[in-house]
């Protein structure tokens, strides 16, 4: 039994790296250390570049979930002989719970495997390359030990099962009778200036990431409508958190394809200030404060001094920010759909969106921002002005078109964000000849956009100024409060992309996106819900939710003709647009007034302390 797409994958994560897991038992993708490494199993990118298999020997069928409130998987294998379970789970330290989890990971990954019936067969093959495939380890065994070691990465396994060495790998049979259990653990260190990967004991550190992951959620109540999806998909937000600094990914993997057979394959292991606000928008209804504040801390130290410079839109989990682009041409790419690309040169664009929503997290955040730090002050002040110099500029916009730029209109009214919340700070943030050239530009962004973004021929606002293509990302208007959903030209625009763009439920970005792209989808709840049409809303939220893989995970778009996921896996936009819908349904449920009336307003759902 082979995996055959990315939706087959179960996703794994310690608060500083991610492994996938597939439905026949084999680690496909493990980059220990942090999200961005070279990778010791990447097998997801070409079958040569690693793995770790566990399986039944023969045909089999498989059952799997996670453990109740984390992500700690459990498959299940049915075969003529028996049934077995294997438990897999990247390791939290023994003491690590609520929001300590992940601080101090000890870079394990542990495999238990558990006869429940019969007597069962079984096989295990662990073949690591190091560096994307590009390197063999060398074998060597220290007693009940096996060390991999090669370039700058040492792996040490332990088992319950001794395993034979052969030329870069090792391999063993072993049978899992019913009432017995079979352990593996595999632990990652520098070769040097570190000690030996720790290998501690199977059972105790499954126990102790169980519990870890449960307090955590213990800690991080949600009541609000759609609980069940609501929390699944925290959890794996949480997962692709870099714990040591609070930075959440956009996904743990690269080059998994828009579309098979071309050539949109990007490494999305960084952090992206456009997802910023919508991410502090999830962890503001799902989090607690401290979560949230390390969010906004991680962004003001990765800009930095900014002052007249541009305004970086990506980073590194650490706040990097050089993050050239580069191909892997020895990997053959997702089901031989190359290129295999590792860096992401989008971090040089222009995209004034960005200005919005760094703005908007902070004001979201703005009585737990008081009294306002220097730095904070500083880039609050520099975002606003280079809104004010850059917004007539064009740009890459959202969806970082290349070697183009158009005037996007989400890029203006997210500049109109940045200028707006600006503004509201008063004298917070500026002096009262700063606000007064603040709030000129303004009224001349609004006035711009509703003259220039809007399209008498279709009726709808499009994508960029002067033309008359749509795109899904002008839903953002009513979330940010630019314009009422229940605004004739909005609700035209939202009837007009809905009966355009979508299909199946699901929302293209644009005319002949080759797939629909989730969070998109979920900005439709959002605006069908704040304009009143609360059934349709709800319907298509349902639907959309149901298009989870069976672990309850996205990647970033779907094919609404075949229900296959694509892109990078598991993808945080996706869960965060989850979290919102779920969140604006909850909050125009509680409070009819809502409706029309934009995003709710931060004091409705404040953050716990």
């Amino acid at each position: 039994m082979e995996s055959g797409q990315i939706s087959d994958y179960g996703f794994l994560a310690d608060g500083r790296s991610a492994a996938l897991v597939d439905r026949a038992g084999s680690v496909n993708w493990w980059c220990p250390g942090r999200f961005d490494a070279p990778s010791v199993f990447g097998r997801l990118l070409d079958d040569s570049a690693g793995h770790w298999s566990i399986q039944p020997e023969g045909d089999f069928t498989v059952d799997r979930s996670y453990l109740e409130d984390t992500l700690v998987l459990r498959t299940v294998f049915r075969t003529a002989h028996g049934e077995v379970a294997l438990t897999d789970a990247l390791a939290f330290e023994p003491s690590a719970r609520g929001h300590d989890i992940g601080m101090q990971s000890p870079q394990v990954l542990v495999r238990s495997v558990q006869g429940l019936s019969g007597e069962v067969p079984m096989r295990l093959l662990y073949r690591p390359r190091f560096e994307y495939g590009r390197t063999i380890a060398y074998m060597i065994e220290r007693g009940d030990r096996l060390e991999a070691i090669a370039g700058a990465a040492r792996l040490t396994l332990r088992g319950s099962v001794r395993l034979r060495r052969g030329d870069g790998e090792a391999h063993t049979s072993f049978t899992a009778r019913a009432g017995t259990t079979h352990n593996f653990t595999l632990g990652y260190a520098p070769t040097y200036d570190a000690p030996l990967p720790e290998v501690p004991d199977a059972d105790q550190t499954i126990a102790d990431t169980v519990a870890g992951w449960r307090s955590w959620t213990a800690e991080h109540p949600y009541d609000g409508l759609y609980a069940e999806q609501v929390r699944r998909s925290r959890l794996v937000v949480q997962g692709m958190t870099y714990r040591p600094s609070g930075a959440v990914v956009a996904s743990v993997t690269t080059s998994l394809p828009e579309e098979l057979g071309g050539d949109r394959n990007y490494d999305y292991r960084y952090v992206w200030v456009r997802d910023f606000s919508l991410t502090l928008r999830a962890l503001w209804r799902t989090a607690c404060l401290d979560e949230v504040k390390r969010q906004f801390a991680w962004l003001g130290r990765a800009m930095g001094r900014v002052d007249d410079k541009p305004v970086p839109i990506m980073y590194g989990v650490l706040g990097e920010r050089d993050l050239t682009e580069h191909r892997l041409d020895q990997l053959g790419g997702y089901r031989d759909n190359p290129p295999v690309v590792i860096g992401n040169n989008a971090w040089q664009q222009r995209q004034t969106d960005i200005f919005g929503e760094a703005m908007d997290a902070a004001w979201l955040m703005r009585d737990k921002l008081e009294p306002l730090d220097p730095e904070v002050h500083h880039v609050l002040r520099v975002l606003a002005d280079q809104a004010v110099r850059d917004w007539t500029l064009p740009d890459a916009g959202m969806w970082e078109e290349r070697g183009v730029q158009h005037h996007h209109v989400s890029s203006k009214v997210q500049c109109w964000v940045a200028l707006d919340r600006a503004v509201r700070f008063g004298d917070r943030l500026g002096e009262p000849r700063d606000l007064a050239r603040w709030a000129a530009a303004r009224d001349e962004v609004r006035a711009q956009v509703l003259e220039r973004g809007w399209s008498d021929r279709l009726q709808s606002y499009t994508g960029s100024f002067e033309s008359d293509e749509l795109d899904a990302s002008v839903l953002v208007m009513p979330l940010v409060g630019f314009l009422p959903a229940g605004d004739p030209r909005m609700r035209s625009t939202i009837s007009a992309v809905q009966r355009r763009l979508s299909h199946d439920g699901l929302l293209r970005r644009w005319d002949g996106d080759p797939a629909g792209f989730v969070i998109c989808s979920f900005w439709l709840v959002c605006c069908l819900a704040l304009a009143g049409e609360r059934d349709r809303a709800h319907e298509l939220f349902r639907a959309l939710a149901g298009r989870v893989n069976d672990l309850g995970l996205f990647a970033e778009q779907i094919d609404p003709l075949t229900g296959e996921q694509l892109g990078n896996f598991p993808q945080a936009f996706s869960h965060i647009g989850l979290i919102n819908a779920a969140g604006v349904l909850t909050d125009v449920e509680q409070d009819p007034e809502l409706r029309g009336l934009g995003m709710p307003p931060a004091h409705l759902s404040p953050v716990r302390p």
